[in-house]
């Protein structure tokens, strides 16, 4: 499973959530390369609880991006990489397209255009273990203004991605009702400071989930 030198390479593309808001570097500096997100906790776990794997975990995510940013830029960001796994954390962008209005990606084009990129990457590199995490919200800030809506349209692309790692035969990572859960312990603005972006119990909260179910497999 391994490629030459014993590495495995893993990548994760995505949204604002995965690149971290852009406090990741783009350099050799893999203390800054990875943001300080959930990315940056999962590869400080298994990097130390498996040494003799020589991991390297790749961030692609790319705040702001959307389903369709992420098919622009497949080739060079993962195929080319040729991860073992591959773990992929999109559609909130998407959603907020649809209340800004520019560009919007409606459910059935972010269907259409995710589930091309999984038959790439089946057809490129038929053996890569996908991973897909569900998208998520809280009630915080503007997404709270329009919570029915927002929560609406944000349960068609959970039913989606869900829908997709049953077809493209992926882990399927829940966090919704993670997010749920912990708001019974402390108040949503606690784990996700807009509605969207995570705060530090928030990433935790993912890294954890990540990882129990990726592993559980």
């Amino acid at each position: 499973m391994g490629s030459p030198g014993g590495e495995f390479y893993n990548a994760l593309p995505g949204d604002s959530i995965t690149d971290d808001i852009g406090n990741r570097s783009s350099n050799l500096d893999w203390n800054h390369v990875l943001g300080h997100g959930y990315v940056y906790l999962i590869a400080s776990r298994l990097s130390c609880d498996h040494p003799s794997k020589r991991f390297h975990f790749f961030n692609r995510g790319i705040s702001g991006n959307k389903v369709t940013d992420l098919a622009a830029r497949w080739q060079e960001d993962v195929l080319d990489i040729k991860p073992r796994p591959l773990s992929i954390l999109v559609g909130v962008n998407d959603v907020n397209s649809l209340f800004t209005r520019e560009n919007p990606v409606a459910a059935d084009s972010f269907q259409e255009v995710y589930a091309g990129l999984l038959t790439r990457t089946r057809e490129q590199l038929p053996d890569v273990r996908i991973v897909l995490c569900e998208p998520f919200l809280l009630p915080v800030g503007r997404v709270k203004d329009q919570w029915e809506a927002w929560s609406s349209e944000m349960k068609v692309q959970q039913t989606i991605v869900r829908e997709l790692a049953s077809q493209f035969n992926a882990i399927f990572v829940p966090l919704q009702g993670e997010f749920n859960k912990a708001c019974e312990k402390a108040p949503p603005d606690y784990w996700i400071w807009d509605g969207i972006h995570p705060m530090p119990g928030g990433h935790e909260l993912i890294a954890r989930k990540w990882i129990r179910v990726v592993l559980g497999h």
